[in-house]
């Protein structure tokens, strides 16, 4: 049975690693055409060519930084080059840094969540809609978390930041009625990649011990999670998906093996 994603154009953002990384080969699976961006060319090289094994109908990559309406913009041009519509944009492209309390919080760390999770959703979606708008049910997907809805101790800003993605989605839900747009959030809970290795800084051991003991979810639960939201008949929505781990019930109850 072929794919309803068969031959469509797919943007990631934040493709070359983790959830971003997985929804490329995801989608290459289903025959889609890929165009990929984040800050790490040579790990963007590699995702490419798995895309390419994978099944992908075309699978290219340029340098991109969300946190700089420059590259944004420059990533729009690069699009262009290659198509003028656009089927499905995953702004994934994100993350959390540290676990200060707000009294201990650093600057650098806020400025670069929100600049990445908030203003960078935004900078991706106004370059994107005018591709987005170009092919009848396309589907605008931004990636978001469950620390948007729910708060705890030490991630005041990434909470934040997560908070304003939910926000925007919803904002942009209602500015795209009518335009054939479908736009939703997939927020994941507790995922076992290399976000808490960047959250702290390099820390493996401090990272390992997010998930001692539990059996969290894997970047491909997630991507797996787009996939299926993508590929909806053109009048289906899904607003909004929350994906968690089954020893994970809320944030702060987790069941976690001796």
């Amino acid at each position: 049975m072929i794919s309803r994603l068969a031959h469509k154009w797919v943007l990631i953002t934040g493709a070359s690693s983790g959830f971003g990384a997985a929804a490329a080969l995801a989608f290459a699976r289903e025959g889609c055409k890929v165009l990929l961006g984040a800050r790490r060319a040579d790990r963007l090289a590699q995702v490419a060519s798995d895309a390419t094994r994978a099944g992908a109908g075309v699978a290219v990559y340029q340098v991109l930084d969300v946190s700089k309406t420059s590259s944004v913009v420059a990533f729009a041009d690069w699009v262009r080059t290659h198509t003028s519509a656009l089927d499905v944009l995953v702004n994934n492209a994100g993350g959390a840094l540290g676990m200060d309390t707000v009294a201990e919080g650093r600057d650098e760390d806020w400025e670069a969540m929100f600049q990445t999770n908030v203003l960078g959703v935004l900078r991706m979606t106004r370059q994107m809609i005018p591709f987005l708008a170009k092919a009848p049910g396309s589907t605008l997907l931004n990636i978001g978390s469950i620390a948007g809805r729910v708060a705890y101790e030490g991630g005041s800003a990434y909470c934040g930041a997560k908070a304003a993605e939910l926000q925007i989605t919803r904002a942009l839900r209602l500015e795209l009625c009518g335009t054939g747009i479908r736009v939703g959030t997939l927020d994941p809970g507790m995922a076992e990649t290399e976000f808490s290795i960047v959250r702290f800084k390099g820390d493996a051991e401090r990272a390992k011990k997010v998930y001692a003991g539990v059996n969290p979810l894997v970047a491909e639960d997630v991507a797996e999670a787009m996939v299926w939201m993508a590929s909806r008949p053109p009048h289906v929505c899904i607003d909004e998906m929350i994906i968690k781990a089954t020893d994970q019930a809320a944030i702060h109850k987790v069941y976690r093996r001796p």
